[in-house]
Formats: C-alpha cells, sequence, structure tokens
C-alpha cells in the first residue's frame, strides 16, 4: 500500500509484510504530528532559568562557560541537535557518559530553558581574527 501510494514499485522477488513496511515507513501524517507538537511543545525558553540551571547543575564543568567543550564534556555552542533530540538525549545519555537528566530531575520547560541558553551562546572567533594564532 505506502509503495503504491507513492508511485514504487515493490520488489518482488523480497516481499515485506505490510507490517514489516509500515515500521520501516511510518504514515508521514504522523511524522509531521509529531514535528508540529515537538515544536510547539517546547516553543518558549526562559534565557536567564536557562544560564541559572546551567550553571546549578554544573553543566559548565564538562561542557564549559560558552559551550566550547572540554576533555570530559563535547562542545555544546551552535549545537545541531533540536530542542526534541536534545532533551531525548539529555534523558537517556549513552552510559558512561553525562548522568541522566530525567523528568524528576529537570522539567521540559527547565530542559527548554537551559536549550534556550546553549542556543545563545555566540559562534566562536575565526582564527585569522585571533591576534596570537596569526603572529
Amino acid at each position: 500500500m505506502f509503495f503504491e501510494k507513492h508511485g514504487w514499485q515493490e520488489c518482488t522477488s523480497t516481499r515485506v509484510p505490510a507490517s514489516a513496511r509500515d515500521i520501516i515507513f511510518p504514515d508521514m501524517k504522523l511524522l509531521g504530528l509529531t514535528i508540529l507538537l515537538g515544536s510547539s511543545l517546547f516553543a518558549q525558553a526562559d534565557f536567564e532559568n536557562g544560564k541559572r540551571l546551567y550553571e546549578r547543575n554544573g553543566c559548565y564543568q564538562c561542557h564549559g562557560w560558552v559551550g566550547q567543550g572540554g576533555l570530559n564534556g563535547p562542545r555544546l555552542a551552535q549545537t545541531r541537535h533540536t530542542q526534541v533530540s536534545f532533551t531525548a538525549f539529555l534523558r537517556n545519555p549513552p552510559s558512561g557518559g553525562m548522568p541522566p537528566y530525567r523528568a524528576k530531575v529537570m522539567s521540559d520547560q527547565e530542559v527548554a530553558d537551559v536549550y534556550g541558553y546553549i542556543k545563545s551562546f555566540p559562534p566562536p572567533k575565526a582564527a585569522k581574527d585571533i591576534p596570537l594564532l596569526n603572529q
């Protein structure tokens, strides 16, 4: 159904059951709804509260005061994460790295505030604009 609906032809030598196709190719309406809801859930961020939480939770200890990264934490400035993916990563980071910040520790609004603060970090200067590097 999915293939025919989008003008594709199924490979008849390796037919995939419809239930597997639904898992592999979910309905695009559902994906759009997820993106729409995700963006509206995290629409407003409080910059000052984000800064306070970044400091209170010790994010700067590994990620630096302006998100430049360090020995124990990757760079956060100019992150490519969306707010939804940032929240998902914060809630369930890979084991052995940073601690998880589940909803009991940081609410969704607090995560949105931290994300807003991180997105406000200025971009780094270009090497040509740093006098010491041009000597």
